[in-house]
């Protein structure tokens, strides 16, 4: 697979049953902060309903998808139609497909507003990507902690500080067997980007 010679240049972070690399300079800062800028300014960040335990909640966070026409992305009850690239994202797609080969057809946004935004525990296993997906992460703006742990036996969490301009690389059976999370902090904390790009079928 493509993005195992990504995955080969780091160690990988799980102790079976998947990989997940992480590349703490993906951007350098200055660049990073252009594309922060660009993207709080230029996308139509929106707050969707989502069900959670048989309740429809507002999500604790903004969101946008961009990427190719003609597809759709569906999760937790949303349909989600992709918006055109705009070129602060055709950008990093290319800078992430010269990184690790992968040819990534959309990118779903999320905007952290403070500390008490955050996304719960999930797997990014819906059918339309795939049996065993790629998803590339790319961070911007406040660190936020990254937590992911085994989906059967909530053991083996680990704790990843997702900085600015920072890259995480979810593949193989990661997301079969584990799930993560950015949860809520009382910390005082700027807002954060967060682009997780993906491949749909």
């Amino acid at each position: 697979m493509q993005q195992d010679l990504f995955l080969l240049k780091y160690r990988n972070l799980l102790p079976y049953q998947g990989e997940v690399g992480f590349y703490d300079g993906f951007l350098a800062q200055e660049v990073a902060d252009l594309f922060f800028k660009l993207l709080e300014d230029q996308v139509p960040w929106k707050q969707e309903p989502i069900w959670m335990f048989g309740k429809k909640v507002m999500q604790p966070r903004l969101t946008a998808l961009f990427g190719d026409p003609g597809v759709t992305y569906s999760y937790s009850g949303i349909e989600m139609k992709a918006l055109d690239w705009i070129e602060p994202l055709a950008e990093i797609r290319q800078r992430l497909k010269a990184h690790t080969s992968v040819d990534f057809t959309h990118v779903l946004l999320n905007y952290y507003r403070d500390g008490k935004d955050s996304m719960g525990w999930h797997r990014d296993n819906e059918s339309s990507l795939g049996k065993n997906p790629c998803i590339a992460s790319v961070s911007l703006g406040a660190t936020r902690n990254f937590q992911i742990r085994h989906y059967e036996s909530k053991s083996n969490k680990i704790d990843i500080p997702l900085n600015h301009g920072s890259l995480l690389i979810m593949a193989g059976e990661s997301q079969h067997f584990w799930e993560h999370q950015i949860p809520k902090t009382k910390k005082e904390l700027g807002p954060r980007i967060n682009l997780t790009f993906r491949k749909l079928i």
